[in-house]
């Protein structure tokens, strides 16, 4: 069976600024505000959509749409597939007011058609997710909710941390860490299929992609590009809007403007080490990166706009002081390795 006869559906949990108490955390001290549920879900999802394309993976997203949708219409749209499983992303919490509560889990349904199937899933997703993040182990479990046992297909769910736990609150919105999780899912899935996974940080696994090209690894490019604001039509084909966008995110990372796909653009469009110095007046894929750091960090930088301006410098600066780094504004090695530790 080749890989693209495997239907994977990608469904996470809960829309942005849902009014219902419990899926977003308490103010957050630093950052002074509330983080959403949706803010990891969503982009755990979408990576972990990026990584399937990558293994050649048909894919299915329930709720390509930024607004919640009810548990009876993602039913329905599940169902409306023939797919191969279902994996669902989430956050847990325990109660309303910060606590010790914390870990990944990862739950079935034994009501699902495909219980045993799904068990499997589960204890497939939950070693690579454990094996794969800083995350404490809660194990895998059964829960009874509708995208478990009232779909046509295998189907587990990640709980991939509390929000209600702070260091977990900040891992939310931590890039380095939704990035993992997504990865690390599509890694179990592979598992769970008996295909071999091929990881995102080997740029052998992107070919080069030009005007023209068609493909699975054109459905990917345009899938990211549009992470970075393109809005393209996700189609397969290298036409000329993608054409115009490789150039234009070229142009705003200081890479060669001649519209081929190859190993600098792949590498910067996934921001992949070695991470570049960065100083004031940088913009471009790398800073979005580091002002996403510097917020899971508690360092606001007054918005995540790609550009390195004074409010980043500042943050950078506050950063380096309470990390025993030389405050000197410059992003480099030292200040990127101490940025990317998950352990705060």
């Amino acid at each position: 069976m080749a890989n693209e006869d495997f239907l994977i559906g990608a469904n996470d949990e809960h829309g942005v600024n849902p009014p219902t108490s419990g899926k977003r955390t308490p103010v957050v001290p630093g950052l002074n505000r509330q983080i959403y549920e949706n803010e990891f879900n969503r982009v755990a999802k979408n990576k972990f959509i990026e990584a399937c394309m990558r293994q050649d993976f048909s894919v299915f997203d329930v709720k390509p749409e930024l607004q919640d949708i009810s548990i009876n219409e993602r039913i329905r749209r599940i169902n409306s597939q023939n797919l191969t499983l279902l994996v669902t992303f989430a956050y847990n919490a325990y109660g309303e007011t910060f606590s010790s509560a914390s870990g990944l889990e990862v739950f079935y349904s034994p009501q699902n058609i495909k219980a045993n199937q799904s068990r499997n899933l589960a204890e497939n997703l939950y070693a690579e997710l454990i094996g794969g993040t800083s995350q404490n182990g809660r194990g895998v479990k059964t829960l009874d909710v509708g995208v478990l046992s009232s779909v046509n297909c295998v189907s587990s769910l990640i709980e991939a941390g509390f929000m209600t736990n702070l260091r977990e609150a900040r891992l939310m919105i931590n890039p380095l860490f939704q990035t993992e999780v997504g990865e690390e899912a599509c890694h179990g899935v592979c598992n769970y299929l008996g295909v071999s996974y091929l990881s995102r940080d080997n740029l052998n696994n992107y070919p080069l992609l030009r005007s023209g090209s068609q493909g699975n690894f054109v459905y990917l490019l345009q899938f990211i590009l549009n992470e970075y604001g393109y809005n393209l039509t996700v189609d397969g084909i290298f036409g000329s809007r993608t054409l115009n966008a490789v150039r234009d995110f070229q142009r705003n990372n200081s890479l060669s403007v001649d519209g081929l796909v190859g190993t600098n653009t792949w590498r910067t469009l996934l921001t992949l080490p070695p991470y570049p110095l960065l100083r004031e007046g940088y913009r471009g894929a790398y800073v979005t990166l580091l002002q996403q750091l510097l917020e899971s960090n508690l360092y606001p930088v007054g918005g995540i706009d790609g550009i390195f301006g004074s409010r980043t410098l500042s943050a950078v600066r506050a950063f380096q002081g309470a990390n025993n780094l030389t405050v000197d504004g410059l992003v480099g090695n030292n200040t990127w390795n101490a940025l990317t530790n998950f352990n705060f």
